[in-house]
């Protein structure tokens, strides 16, 4: 790149760590988590007392009760002034709405003061993921360490379409496994070996591919378990990797989420020294 190319990319790169803190960082962000509770079938008494089936860090004492049907349908009902707002509206009952079947739109949203819940389905496991906009994670937040931006890992990878119907399996870190169609596969050289990723599409319609890896900085300089990436879809047979742009998932930052691991095939044997390194704050 000549000078003026570089200070332009430079500029970007930090444009977009930027916004990544500003998103981490929000009310609503992955820094909120408080909680992740599953729910049993049947009647799920739920609020901050201890007498709770579940037992929530923040609200009043008794917020209402979630009814867990066999069919996996959630009604939640809310005592005479309990405060709390369903979708922002003081109703009494609802059906909860999660984020499996929400799709493209939002799940139930139950709020009571500074904190919030919605239903989340992971392979068919209900729970509620629940957020504190006054979370000690979020108030202490330590702020994000990353490699010095190297525009040599802005990489042109050629791209390999899929065979129809290819699928990508990958674990969580609650133990279930997710499959993901796979568009098609990067491959790349650096330090003069050859080396392959293969991205997935995240939610139907999305415009960009995401992408699950790990090197041989993961556990050390970098978290463990992956980093995630997001690519453009292929132009004239090439795509742009950006392993500038490299970010911890929620799971660095919080117990309390539900990340994919890197599979088998995004295991890369090579030194991704670019993007973000491990959350110093990071304590579980």
């Amino acid at each position: 790149m000549h000078a003026s190319d570089t200070d332009s990319y430079q500029q970007d790169i930090r444009q977009w760590r930027e916004g990544r803190i500003q998103r981490l960082t929000a009310p609503e962000g992955w820094l909120s988590l408080v909680g992740l509770e599953w729910l049993k079938p049947g009647a799920n008494r739920v609020g901050s007392a201890a007498g709770n089936d579940i037992v929530l860090t923040a609200g009043p004492g008794h917020l209402g009760v979630i009814e867990l049907a066999a069919d996996g349908a959630m009604h939640l009902e809310l005592p005479a002034h309990s405060g709390a707002l369903i979708d922002g509206k003081p109703l009494r009952q609802a059906r909860l709405v999660d984020d499996a079947q929400a799709g493209d739109a939002a799940p139930t949203m139950v709020s009571f003061g500074s904190a919030s819940f919605h239903a989340i389905d992971r392979d068919g496991r209900k729970g509620l993921r629940v957020r504190d906009a006054d979370a000690p994670t979020r108030r202490h937040f330590a702020g994000i360490d990353a490699f010095p931006v190297d525009p040599s890992w802005r990489i042109e990878a050629t791209w390999v379409p899929a065979r129809p119907g290819q699928t990508l399996e990958m674990g969580t870190v609650i133990g279930t496994i997710d499959k993901y169609p796979v568009p098609g596969m990067l491959e790349f050289s650096r330090d003069g070996s050859h080396f392959e990723l293969l991205p997935v599409i995240e939610v139907a319609g999305d415009r960009q591919y995401f992408i699950v890896f790990a090197d041989r900085t993961s556990g050390n300089e970098t978290y463990g378990a992956a980093r995630f990436l997001y690519v453009d879809p292929p132009q004239d047979g090439r795509v742009v990797l950006d392993f500038n742009k490299a970010y911890n998932p929620p799971c660095a930052f919080t117990p309390f989420a539900t990340c994919p691991l890197a599979p088998p095939e995004n295991r890369l044997d090579l030194r991704v020294t670019a993007g973000e390194k491990k959350y110093r704050g990071g304590g579980h």
